[in-house]
């Protein structure tokens, strides 16, 4: 069986939401610094990609490794080494005085999140038993998640314009240490499992590289193009890989992803709207913050700010949906979240070359985020319901793996719109009819993620049994054999 020590539940909290909020600051602090990184590191126009894509391939592509990792060796571990290597390449990256040390340091930023983000999730659910309680937990921990990577876009634009793009690395290591610390103090030894199963190294490999060649092939769109052989090869490579791992997978004993897992609707369903939420969340952050500076004519730290009222929104909308959510299902939050965050990209889509903060994006950030939040609060419950503890790393691995995917694929593809309705102008307005075009469809996916909830997500209470009792029944079998 799966032994499980609980350990001090407001410790076990707060060591996932630092850890959470690091990782997602880190997404979106770099952003802002990369003109002022080009110039003092002198990369390239196209190595400079880098810098982001890095992060963004190693994170996505091991994240089911480390879920599946946390399962079988400790959350505990898995959540300390994962931070420590975050915040050490985070260090190396501060000091770096070449182009390729930066972008080794990403990439181990990138490992050390794909350890870590998984089990601090899992050491959630199964610390905080199903029905309100673990949405409280989960809602707090969504509020922190979506406030960290708001907040990066203010923190990346003042470390750098005040302090020096070095920051935007250094800044990791004072929430890192506390992280460790509470992890250390508040966070059992002895969650892990009772028998230690191997790990499916075919199922890895296959994972990792499908999942890698994807984000991969996806991110280099912005430099070859969707229709380039170099493009279309390596998505026919990621295509063959991740058919073979769900074959494997199938005939495994112990398997990385046992593929029972996906056919609960709440698993199903919370992944695919996460996919959805985030290819538009991901894609409207950076299209507004390319309106501000390049249309409005903002600078780093003036464009940070101007998502602060973002930040708040997220926060509020999260707060709300936690007790929705808690009352009544993730449904009930879902859909009108979903709707809301619609609503305010349409609105965005009416963005102005002649336009200005409070006349073309204080009143749509307010609806989105809001919105927003009242999203990402219950997915996280959603998805993580009717889950056996000794899957719950898996679980958490998949939930976190869709959210990535969802961002790359999302940016690139409507970053590619964007860039088609501009075309070869570069004055204010041609770029502002990309991003307005651009906007317009992250609104429509949010309507696609309503249907989602609709249509699959049980309308039950989260904590409620699955309405498919033979995975429930198989979740148990598996839990038995462990």
């Amino acid at each position: 069986m799966y032994k499980n020590v609980r350990g001090h539940p407001g410790a076990v909290l707060a060591a996932a939401c630092v850890a959470q909020f690091v990782f997602a600051l880190d997404m979106s602090v770099v952003n802002v610094a990369l003109p002022a990184i080009r110039t003092a590191l002198g990369f390239s126009a196209l190595d400079l990609s880098w810098v982001v894509h890095v992060y963004a391939l190693t994170f996505g592509g091991l994240l089911l490794l480390g879920g599946r990792a946390c399962d079988l060796y400790g959350r505990r571990r898995l959540i300390l080494v994962g931070l420590a290597v975050f915040g050490l390449c985070s260090l190396a990256g501060g000091l770096a005085r070449e182009p390729w040390q930066l972008v080794a340091a990403r990439a181990g930023q990138g490992l050390g999140a794909a350890a870590a983000a998984p089990a601090a999730l899992a050491l959630l659910t199964t610390t905080f038993p199903e029905g309100p309680r673990r949405v409280r937990a989960l809602g707090v921990w969504s509020a922190v998640n979506a406030a960290g990577g708001a907040l990066g876009v203010l923190a990346g634009g003042l470390l750098t314009e005040y302090a020096g793009w070095r920051w935007v690395m250094l800044v990791n290591l004072p929430i890192v240490a506390p992280g460790l610390a509470l992890v250390l103090a508040g966070v059992p030894a002895g969650a892990r499992p009772g028998r230690r199963e191997r790990l499916d190294v075919p199922g890895a490999v296959l994972a990792t590289g499908g999942v890698g060649l994807l984000v991969f092939g996806v991110v280099r769109t912005d430099a070859r193009g969707w229709a380039s052989p170099a493009t279309v090869a390596t998505l026919a490579a990621a295509a063959v890989l991740l058919a073979a791992f769900v074959l494997v997978e199938s005939r495994t004993p112990a398997p990385l992803l046992r593929l029972g897992l996906l056919r609960s609707r709440w698993v199903a369903g919370a992944n695919l709207l996460v996919f959805l939420a985030a290819a538009g969340q991901f894609t409207a952050f950076y299209l507004v913050s390319l309106y501000l500076q390049q249309v409005l004519g903002l600078g780093a730290a003036a464009t940070g700010a101007a998502f602060l009222p973002f930040s708040a929104g997220l926060v509020a909308g999260t707060v709300v949906a936690t007790r929705v959510t808690a009352a009544r299902s993730p449904r009930a939050s879902l859909v009108p979240g979903a709707l809301l965050a619609a609503a305010g990209l349409a609105w965005f889509a009416f963005i102005s070359p002649d336009g200005g903060f409070l006349t073309d994006v204080l009143g749509p950030s307010l609806v989105t985020s809001v919105g927003t939040g009242l999203v990402l609060a219950p997915v996280a419950a959603a998805a993580t319901t009717g889950i056996a503890p000794h899957e719950a790393g898996t679980a958490s691995g998949v939930l976190n793996s869709s959210r990535q995917l969802g961002g790359c694929v999302g940016l690139a593809a409507l970053a590619t719109v964007a860039a088609h309705r501009t075309g070869t102008a570069a004055g204010p307005a041609a770029l502002n009819d990309g991003y307005a075009l651009g906007l317009a469809v992250t609104a429509a996916l949010f309507v696609l993620a309503a249907a989602v909830a609709i249509g699959v997500l049980p309308g039950l209470r989260a904590g409620a049994p699955d309405p498919r009792p033979a995975v429930r029944a198989e979740n148990r079998l598996e839990g038995t054999r462990s």
